[in-house]
């Protein structure tokens, strides 16, 4: 009997990931092989990792924001139309191309276990809170990044240009991306963020892949990457959070963009994440954040590395292209189209728009203004080179 009692234990237990989620109730309806090795699952959209949270269980699925922000006196999504100076073109997911999710799913990457207790190691942290950040396994986060801070904001927009930066090491990332944040480190901080990266300890591999990232207590222990945990609530069945993206750009040849929109929904009550012009990828419900329930007080966009350091010298991780900001369009990487949403639910640029590199001899950032690119900034560099031992 006592033998009989611990094969059922057993078997519940098998029925839950590393992370706590109830895999039995998350039984794909379809599963699809996508061609660079990943296995999407088609979960049923009511099954979905998000209402495992205890603040979700009687959750009601908005399908679509309440509106969408108002830019130039019409609304639209906060996205911009391609300008005449380059040839970028947005990217796709690969899995893609071996078939689609039906309606009343969405798709989720399937992870194995090893993946969500390497998740809970491997933070993106932004520029204002690295500094004060405890990091006990000797990790550094190098930004390079354009910032506004101390005021009201209810979103943030930007086209960013996808790479596929070489990552050293297994415990290190390079990413892309926009951090909303609300409060100040020490008090609790909240935070919302997505774009690219390649996170070989994350992810097994060197892709670059869409991701998202949140906290609620100054990134120190809670949220987690994507899907991985329960809150983010996805409605799209057409985009895979954690899945690759594809094709990227490559050194003086073609540009491929991405185009991420985050904004405060206040009659959702809801902060929406948007990904090009039409796909409503999901959003973060308020009832999750304390200082970013209502509105945030910052905004970051740029690169973030993680730098072990290994041997007393810096990490050859690059950043964005690898190149340094000076080399421009084709030579480094960029975000352009920097706005920020207010409380009328407009989109406005950025007012005193700032800039910060942690270390400038290894990666780099030049801000710029043009009526086509309007706030925009090159950054990135190859970390270790003879100015950055």
């Amino acid at each position: 009997m006592k033998g009989k009692s611990l094969l059922i234990l057993s078997f519940i237990f098998s029925l839950y990931d590393a992370s706590g989620l109830n895999l039995a109730s998350k039984i794909p309806l379809k599963s699809i092989k996508s061609p660079d090795g990943d296995t999407i699952d088609c979960v049923d959209i009511y099954h979905q990792p998000a209402f495992d949270h205890p603040l979700l269980k009687n959750h009601t699925i908005f399908m679509r924001p309440s509106y969408i922000p108002i830019l130039d006196g019409e609304s639209k999504m906060f996205n911009f139309t391609t300008d005449s100076q380059e040839d970028s073109e947005q990217v796709t997911q690969p899995w893609q191309l071996n078939g689609e999710c039906p309606d009343g799913t969405i798709p989720i990457i399937r992870t194995k276990k090893q993946n969500f207790l390497r998740a809970s190691s491997i933070k993106s942290i932004p520029h204002q809170f690295s500094a004060h950040t405890q990091i006990t396994d000797g990790a550094k986060h190098e930004h390079a990044v354009a910032y506004v801070r101390n005021e009201i904001f209810y979103g943030a927009t930007a086209t960013i240009n996808a790479w596929k930066p070489q990552v050293q090491s297994r415990d290190e990332h390079s990413l892309a991306g926009i951090w909303i944040t609300g409060g100040f480190y020490g008090l609790q901080a909240n935070g919302i963020q997505a774009g690219w990266m390649v996170s070989p300890g994350l992810f097994r591999d060197s892709n670059a892949r869409l991701f998202t990232y949140w906290t609620t207590d100054s990134y120190n222990s809670s949220g987690c990457y994507n899907l991985l945990c329960s809150g983010f609530v996805q409605v799209s069945k057409t985009l895979a959070l954690g899945a690759a993206i594809h094709p990227t750009s490559t050194y003086h040849g073609s540009q491929y963009i991405i185009t991420i929109s985050m904004w405060k929904d206040q009659k959702t009550d809801a902060w929406w994440l948007a990904f090009g012009r039409h796909t409503h990828i999901g959003y973060w419900p308020a009832s999750l954040f304390t200082t970013l329930a209502a509105t945030a007080t910052g905004i970051q966009w740029g690169g973030e590395v993680i730098s072990r350091n290994k041997m007393g010298q810096h990490t050859t991780t690059q950043m964005g292209s690898g190149h340094f900001a000076e080399e421009g369009f084709r030579g480094a990487s960029y975000f352009r189209d920097l706005r920020v949403l207010d409380s009328n639910n407009v989109v406005n640029p950025p007012d005193e728009l700032g800039n910060a590199a942690d270390s400038p001899n290894c990666y780099n950032v030049k801000v710029g203004h043009s009526k086509t690119w309007r706030d925009f900034f090159y950054y990135g560099g190859p970390g270790k080179n003879p100015k950055c031992p």
